[in-house]
Order: structure tokens, then sequence, then C-alpha cells
């Protein structure tokens, strides 16, 4: 399916850095990630705990979040947008940049 470039513009992505991590009780899979996207900071609830044997080696990490998804609550934790990531059956990988760049950096 295509999307119009005015559909894909919508789209608000930026570069936030993970500051925290926890697991979400009573879920398998979920994480809450307090998640800095430079003018504030989000709470972001992800179904990605079994890919890290360590969920603190995520702390520090930059990722691609989508930021103007409306908020939905999730095991009564609201989550404010969602990580970008590679999954399939078996592959998964956290997208990140290059190189170290500015908390809320914007894609384009």
């Amino acid at each position: 399916m295509s999307i119009t470039y005015e559909d894909f513009a919508k789209l608000d992505i930026k570069i936030g850095t993970i500051k925290s991590v926890e697991v979400v009780d009573g879920a398998d899979r979920l994480l809450k990630l307090e998640v800095d996207i430079g003018d504030e900071t989000r709470q972001i609830v992800s179904g990605i705990r079994e890919y890290f044997e360590d969920i603190q080696s995520l702390v520090g990490k930059q990722c691609p979040f989508l930021v103007n998804l409306e908020p939905r609550t999730i095991k009564g934790l609201e989550s404010q947008g969602m990580i970008l990531a590679v999954g399939g059956e078996d592959v998964f990988a956290l997208l990140h940049p290059s190189g170290e760049v500015p908390a809320g950096s914007l894609i384009q």
C-alpha cells in the first residue's frame, strides 16, 4: 500500500534517549521506558522485553520514536509514543543513529 508524502509528513519521528527502563508488573513482554525527546520526557510502554537479557543495557541508547501517536493505556500505564525497531519471527533489532545526536532530533 502506498501513502502520499503528505501522509508521511504527518508522522513526528524524533530521536529519543532512553533514560530509564522498568519491567511492567504482570506483563511478560512489556517494558516501561522513560525517554528524553528533547523538549520533554515521555513514558513509552513497549513489548520488547524478551529481546534483552539485561534490560538496563537499554539506558543511554538513542532510538527513533513516533511521538505524535495517540496515547494508549497498556496495563494501566499511559504510553505516549512508540519505539521504532526491526522485527519479525526470527529477527529483532533496535534502530539507532550511527553517532550520538541531540535528543529530539527530527527524522526527516
